[in-house]
């Protein structure tokens, strides 16, 4: 498995895995590619895949953003995601383990998300729950 900063050549690919994770959201290519493009150019983002020799498998994507709260920078975990059959191979796992390393690196105070489906796995690498996640969509 190779770890790797995303490039406009994972287009594609991410585009498919992205849809594999939005459940309350329908994706559409022109949002997606505009998106995309404003992600790789911004400083406050860390895109993150997982590869094998033949396809994308995973990726995670954190911002990162001063706060009052926290004296300082945080980073927010606001997408993660490894395709179905590659689960419990430690991907994700990996995946988050970069994360934070960059997170480190910038001098972030703490790594947070928000998640409704894989609290375990997120307790099982030391995140503990902190918090009740509320949304209100715009539209």
């Amino acid at each position: 498995m190779k770890y790797r900063n995303a490039d406009l050549e994972d287009e594609e690919e991410l585009f498919v895995l992205a849809e594999n994770l939005a459940t309350s959201n329908k994706l559409n290519k022109t949002d997606f590619s505009r998106i995309f493009s404003e992600l790789l150019s911004n400083n406050n983002v860390d895109l993150v895949i997982a590869e094998t020799e033949s396809r994308l498998v995973g990726y995670a994507m954190s911002f990162h953003h001063s706060t009052f709260y926290a004296n300082g920078l945080i980073s927010w975990v606001e997408e993660l995601i490894v395709l179905e059959e590659y689960r419990g191979k430690r991907i994700g796992k990996k995946l988050m383990k970069i994360i934070e390393e960059k997170a480190y690196g910038r001098g972030s105070k703490l790594v947070a998300l928000a998640t409704r489906r894989a609290s375990e796995f997120y307790k099982a690498i030391g995140y503990d729950e902190s918090a009740i996640y509320f949304k209100k969509t715009l539209t």
